[in-house]
C-alpha cells in the first residue's frame, strides 16, 4: 500500500494562547517579564499546530513556556464564543497560507 492510498486529513486552524518568557532579542518591552500571544495555527490536529507554533516562535527569538489550546473555529462557536470578523479573517489566512499568525501580544509586567 503506497502513501497515496492513505486519506489525507484536512488542515484546520487552532486558536492558541502561548505564554513566553524573556530571552535576549525577543523584542518585548524592556521591563516586561514575558507575554501572552494569541496565535492562529494550521495543522491536521492540535498537536501539530502546537509544534509548528513553538518552532516558529523559537525561530523568532521568543521563549515559549506554555501553550493553551482554545480549539478550532467550530469548537469555539459551539462553546458560544463570539468570534469577530477580524479574527475569522486571520484564521482563514492561517489556513490558506498553512502558517502561524500571531494576532495579539500582551506583555506581562510585575
Amino acid at each position: 500500500m503506497s502513501d497515496d492510498a492513505k486519506p489525507k486529513r484536512p488542515q484546520q486552524v487552532y486558536s492558541l494562547i502561548v505564554e513566553v518568557g524573556r530571552k535576549e532579542g525577543d523584542g518585548l518591552p524592556p521591563k516586561a517579564t514575558g507575554a501572552a500571544l494569541l496565535c492562529y495555527a494550521s495543522g491536521v490536529d492540535e498537536a501539530e499546530a502546537v509544534r509548528e507554533t513553538v518552532a516558529i516562535l523559537k525561530e523568532a527569538e521568543l521563549a515559549p513556556l506554555e501553550v493553551q489550546g482554545l480549539g478550532t473555529l467550530e469548537e469555539r462557536l459551539k462553546a458560544s464564543e463570539d468570534i469577530d470578523d477580524e479574527e475569522r479573517f486571520l484564521m482563514e489566512r492561517a489556513l490558506k497560507e498553512n502558517s502561524v499568525i500571531v494576532a495579539e501580544i500582551t506583555p506581562f509586567f510585575d
